[in-house]
């Protein structure tokens, strides 16, 4: 007899959804007022929120996070924090927007130390525009039969007069025809 468990853990142990990528900053890490970046760009998509989360390492800081070039993108322009321990900033993205960049500067120590991350937003390409690259089930007729096509039926026409007469003649052009039209097939594709 197997053991029961109970429905509560059977629903913790569920896997929860990707929220998004967060990009961590450090503050105070190497020195009073420091910020350091993470090494790469913040990616996020359009529609998104942009996740950044600032870590304090020394004692309680006062930053400001500003942008000047997202208005294509986020309707976010300033925030002035005050962080003790930790702090998440979210920064909303627009549904409708192109692909491109824009940075966030972040400023510590009243204007001593600064910083720029650089946000690359991305487009996922939409469900429709997915099944318009797509190539179709079957094959598009072009007005002309397949050269293939036309020696599987020679072949086949060769193969029923060598199966009715057994003239072996027959059997064997049936063979060459098919291999030479496999050939031609398989050498001329682009």
């Amino acid at each position: 007899m197997l053991p029961t468990l109970p429905f509560g853990i059977l629903a913790a142990a569920e896997e929860p959804e990707a929220e998004g990528i967060t990009t961590e900053i450090l503050l105070n890490r190497t020195g009073i007022n420091t910020i350091d970046l993470p090494r790469g760009n913040a990616l996020v998509e359009c529609g998104g929120i942009l996740k950044i989360r600032f870590r304090n390492r020394g004692a309680p800081i006062h930053i400001t996070a500003t942008t000047s070039n997202a208005g294509m993108f986020t309707d976010f322009f300033h925030e002035n924090m005050y962080v003790i321990d930790e702090v998440v900033l979210g920064v909303p993205l627009r549904k409708e927007c192109s692909p491109g960049f824009f940075d966030i500067d972040i400023i510590a120590g009243y204007g001593a130390m600064k910083a720029t991350l650089r946000v690359e937003v991305i487009v996922r390409p939409s469900r429709e525009e997915l099944m318009e690259k797509e190539a179709p089930v079957q094959p598009e007729a072009h007005g002309r039969p397949h050269l293939l096509m036309v020696a599987m039926a020679i072949g086949l026409a060769l193969y029923c007069t060598w199966y009715y007469t057994r003239i072996e003649i027959f059997n064997l052009a049936a063979f060459i025809t098919l291999i030479v039209g496999a050939l031609y097939v398989w050498y001329r594709q682009t």
